[in-house]
């Protein structure tokens, strides 16, 4: 295989992303989880922005496939898209390098927002937590 342009590649790993969270996440025949439309190659500074990734609720998914991963630039880029478009998702930054497996990606969040997310888990699962 030859080798992708960035873009392309970044494409490529949006695709990939979307492909297997809708693939763990969702048990129907049709997929829920999306690349999101024109979402790739710098457009997030171009008209406001958008997510990479579409049918993803209170997350707004950011794609990084890249050999030298910068996270706060990466997950700075998320929270600008996210609040020109007043979004009220939490920004998650997926990553990867190359030769790696889609599973085998970086999730970075800001840590107020994890502690969200892992409260709610342990909501769901019956535990007693503080009150905010």
């Amino acid at each position: 295989m030859g080798l992708l342009r960035p873009k392309a590649k970044g494409d490529k790993y949006e695709r990939e992303v979307a492909k297997y969270l809708d693939e763990i996440l969702y048990d129907e025949e049709f997929q829920k989880i999306l690349r999101a439309p024109l979402s790739g190659g710098g457009r997030s500074f171009q008209g406001g922005g958008s997510a990479d990734i579409t049918g993803t609720p209170d997350i707004w998914v950011e794609a990084k496939r890249t050999e030298k991963f910068s996270p706060y630039a990466s997950i700075e880029q998320a929270e600008k898209g996210k609040a020109a478009q007043r979004a009220p998702e939490m920004p998650a930054v997926f990553s990867r390098r190359n030769r790696m497996e889609t599973k085998e990606s970086l999730v970075v969040m800001r840590a107020e927002d994890w502690v969200k997310l892992y409260k709610a888990y342990l909501i769901q699962k019956g535990h007693k937590i503080k009150d905010d």
